[in-house]
């Protein structure tokens, strides 16, 4: 996640540097160094953040599962974590996702699929910044 995202998504979420610090758990300092560029933002900080967008956002749409949404075949469907678990509209959130019928190695990956991806578009709703890479 770039720093330009990063401010995206916390304006989206209406809170101040404060208030996304306390959210995350933390430093303001942190927020800052993440928003200007000065530091990476950590993967789980990315994860925690997209989740807090998807379950705002969630308030005014009612989510469908992946499989529904993408029409995955019944084969790649029973070998896939998020439809054992019942949780296709958090499909992003969840490692091992057989999304396009193959695994993502790694969660920069798996996000790169991701951001192309219906399910969590629709999740997020529009966020400036947040494009498919």
């Amino acid at each position: 996640m770039e720093a330009q995202q990063f401010h995206a998504f916390r304006k989206r979420l209406g809170r101040t540097q404060k208030e996304l610090a306390c959210l995350l758990g933390t430093s303001v300092k942190a927020v800052q160094a993440y928003e200007q560029g000065w530091r990476p933002v950590p993967i789980h900080v990315e994860r925690y953040l997209v989740l807090l967008l998807v379950l705002k956002n969630r308030r005014t749409a009612v989510p469908r599962p992946c499989w529904e949404v993408v029409k995955c075949d019944d084969r790649v469907r029973r070998t896939c974590p998020v439809w054992e678990l019942g949780a296709g509209d958090m499909c992003w959130l969840v490692g091992g996702t057989r999304c396009g019928g193959a695994r993502a190695a790694t969660w920069r990956q798996k996000m790169v699929l991701c951001r192309s991806c219906r399910v969590l578009r629709q999740a997020l709703g529009e966020v400036p910044g947040w494009n498919p890479s």
